[in-house]
């Protein structure tokens, strides 16, 4: 039995690890069933144990009466709306790959997306004065190539977020930062990524800032006024708080978001800027994480293909992104 376990497991004193444990993207933090110390919670199918607890935040549970061993189990998901993407059905906590650059998780009726291609992950050699990815034909991911010089086109270049700084406050550095690429996910709580040196060290360093284009559930249509098309940006008219992984922020926003149209445009962000958000967790503990605030939006016709959202038909780029304190 549960209880039997926890009275075994958790008569011991506490003893954890120095270092708290680093999860990936979209993997909660959370403490063990003793309420010891800190894990990564274990993913829908994976084993689990009082110790390696299943992630509730995902409404997951441990379920003992699948496998021989009385002490390990399962992680299941509770029951929870389906997932649809272009006909094919996931069951909520079920993780799945759409495409080669996208890891994704069906929750609860919404889906959320990483990067899956390691060109997002894994940075260029510090040896590498000018670095851009390019498509290499018969590949899905793109992959990091150096440059002796930097490129004449900068919406070519990789580093084409920012104009290259021939001076900086760190002696013979050259400021390079790449675009906010799109947000994983076009509803809900997704992730954003950019490549930048832009730090005291001038190394390459990924950087992540979490994103909501939209939130989901909510029918936008409804405030296209009489005799428009599209509704651009609109803004959320009371305050809330954001949610990531069963946290929410500790201040309330009310942010903008992109509309919706009725004549086949899709509205993408335009224009945002990007701050610090904190949020608390229901352990008790808070953390901080760079969010993109929307500031405007523009509607077009350069939509994903066949309803999947994995496959616009080119990025579009964001302008006047920019840094700023809350």
């Amino acid at each position: 039995c549960l209880g039997c376990l926890l009275q075994k497991h958790c008569s011991k004193a506490c003893d954890c690890p120095a270092e708290t444990p680093f999860c990936p993207f979209g993997i909660s933090l959370v403490l063990d069933s003793c309420g010891c110390c800190k894990v990564c919670a274990r993913q829908v199918g994976e084993p689990c144990s009082v110790m390696e607890p299943c992630d509730h935040h995902k409404d997951l549970y441990c379920d003992y009466a699948l496998l021989s061993d009385t002490e390990t189990g399962i992680c299941m998901a509770q029951e929870g709306q389906l997932c649809d993407l272009g006909g094919v059905i996931y069951r909520s906590g079920e993780a799945f790959q759409p495409s080669c650059k996208h890891q994704c998780i069906c929750m609860n009726g919404e889906i959320g997306c990483v990067p899956a291609c390691a060109s997002d992950i894994r940075l260029p050699s510090p040896n590498c004065p000018y670095p851009r990815r390019i498509q290499i034909p018969g590949k899905c991911c793109e992959e990091w190539v150096c440059d002796e010089t930097p490129q004449e086109d900068p919406f070519q270049s990789a580093m084409a977020g920012r104009s290259l700084e021939p001076e900086s406050a760190r002696d013979n550095c050259i400021v390079q930062t790449t675009e906010w690429s799109e947000c994983s996910a076009t509803c809900g709580m997704g992730v954003s990524s950019r490549i930048t040196n832009d730090n005291e060290q001038c190394q390459l360093e990924r950087q992540t800032r979490v994103c909501v284009i939209r939130p989901c559930q909510v029918q936008q249509e409804n405030l296209i006024k009489k005799g428009k098309k599209c509704v651009r940006t609109p803004k959320s008219q009371q305050g809330m708080r954001f949610e990531l992984s069963g946290c929410h922020s500790m201040q309330m926003y009310k942010p903008k978001f992109c509309g919706v149209c009725t004549d086949g445009r899709c509205c993408t962000p335009q224009n945002t800027m990007t701050a610090e958000v904190e949020f608390r967790c229901p352990e008790g503990d808070s953390f901080k994480r760079k969010m993109m605030f929307i500031k405007t939006c523009s509607c077009h016709y350069d939509c994903p293909r066949g309803n999947d959202i994995f496959l616009a038909s080119n990025s579009r780029k964001m302008t006047g992104d920019y840094d700023n304190d809350m």
